[in-house]
């Protein structure tokens, strides 16, 4: 089960629309106990956990409609900040929002031209995780009811000669 999600923000986009940015702690379902993790416990770069984000655009009218927000006057480029905790969309007001991660490793267009930056990788300048000799690039979304998340088993490092991570420190690389 996760944990709950918030509604954070909405910020007006092009064309009239609203993106909106939710957060939330995400289990991806890892079985295994993380050794390193535990013997770093004290380290904050390995027991903190961060809240994935996912990001939603839509209609100011529905979006006002189904989650009772006013978005009046939230033109482009302008913000507003929410901070709902575990929202509740009005045409299913029983079901749980929560955010899914899905893997792939077929990476969009702009993926792909900017995979430095888009793929998945251990730690934020650590090696490259890799399914079969390809990057693996990761997708939020929001979705209603239970997350059914999609993520790689089998994965290998692709060393970058970038500066060195929390594990590569934890390490003594």
């Amino acid at each position: 089960m996760e944990k709950s999600i918030v509604l954070e923000s909405a910020r007006g986009v092009r064309n009239g629309k609203v993106q909106l940015t939710f957060s939330q702690i995400v289990n991806v379902g890892a079985s295994n106990t993380n050794v390193l993790g535990l013997l770093n416990a004290s380290d904050e770069r390995f027991s903190s956990q961060k809240p994935r984000f996912a990001w939603v655009t839509g209609q100011k009218s529905d979006i006002e409609k189904q989650f009772g927000i006013s978005l009046e006057g939230l033109a482009e480029g302008d913000s507003l900040e929410i901070g709902q905790v575990d929202p509740k969309l009005s045409s299913a007001p029983e079901v749980s929002l929560n955010i899914q991660i899905t893997e792939t490793t077929e990476g969009s267009e702009y993926d792909v031209a900017n995979f430095e930056t888009r793929a998945k990788r251990a730690g934020k300048d650590g090696d490259f995780i890799m399914s079969e000799g390809m990057y693996i690039y990761v997708n939020s979304t929001v979705v209603a009811g239970e997350a059914a998340h999609k993520v790689y088993k089998e994965t290998t490092r692709l060393a970058t000669t970038a500066g060195g991570s929390a594990i590569a420190d934890a390490l003594g690389a």
